[in-house]
């Protein structure tokens, strides 16, 4: 009873709740797959895309595992953790850790501060994976239906990536007719502070265009 629909339904009532008639989707990850769905269902309401280390989305959604990287960051499902705040937020330092591989180099009061910021805000939920690959996996879109997606499209790849495998971009490219790529050297699968002034310079001239 958990689907890709309702998670749309909650950003169009956060925009709604904003006087957003439109606005500029980034999106992460799934949120890079939600963002497609949100081009798809809401056209009019999507200004510009940005994907950062998405998946393309159609087909049959257990296609999208030819995208991933094995073990990579899988390997944490192993890891075991108390229910204490000091190991959540060491389970969270671990997660970052893991998505942006072995070769980055974090300094590590950023990312205990980050990782406590993200317990404040929520504490995590054991059975938010489970839900959302099973909402994903329940979605039924045409193979080719992100070809009619209209809105400018701004793909990021992070070549260091240990998640999502550059097939998957590069993909996103040819099936969106209003896309462009760029790839980011050293990034992982998501966006420390090295890499901001490269994401800010494209996503400002991205969103510029529009």
């Amino acid at each position: 009873a958990y689907h890709c629909t309702d998670m749309l339904d909650d950003l169009m009532a956060v925009m709604d709740a904003l006087g957003w008639e439109s606005a500029h989707l980034f999106g992460l990850s799934m949120g890079g797959g939600l963002a497609q769905f949100a081009a798809l269902h809401h056209p009019n309401r999507v200004r510009t895309l940005t994907l950062v280390n998405a998946l393309p989305m159609g087909g049959w959604p257990i296609g999208a595992f030819r995208y991933l990287r094995f073990p990579g960051p899988f390997k944490g499902v192993f890891r075991r953790y108390g229910k204490s705040r000091q190991e959540q937020v060491r389970m969270l330092a671990d997660i970052m850790r893991l998505t942006e591989g072995p070769h980055h180099q974090f300094d590590d009061d950023w990312l205990t501060k980050t990782a406590e910021r993200c317990m404040d805000r929520r504490w995590p939920d054991p059975h938010a994976r489970n839900r959302q690959l099973s909402a994903a996996l329940g979605e039924k879109l045409a193979l080719d239906a992100i070809s009619t997606i209209r809105s400018p499209t701004l793909i990021f790849q992070g070549d260091a990536d240990p998640l999502i495998k550059p097939t998957a971009a590069r993909n996103l490219l040819a099936r969106i007719p209003t896309s462009c790529l760029v790839t980011v050297p050293g990034m992982g699968h998501t966006f420390t502070p090295h890499h901001w002034p490269t994401l800010l310079r494209e996503l400002t001239a991205h969103t510029a265009t529009e």
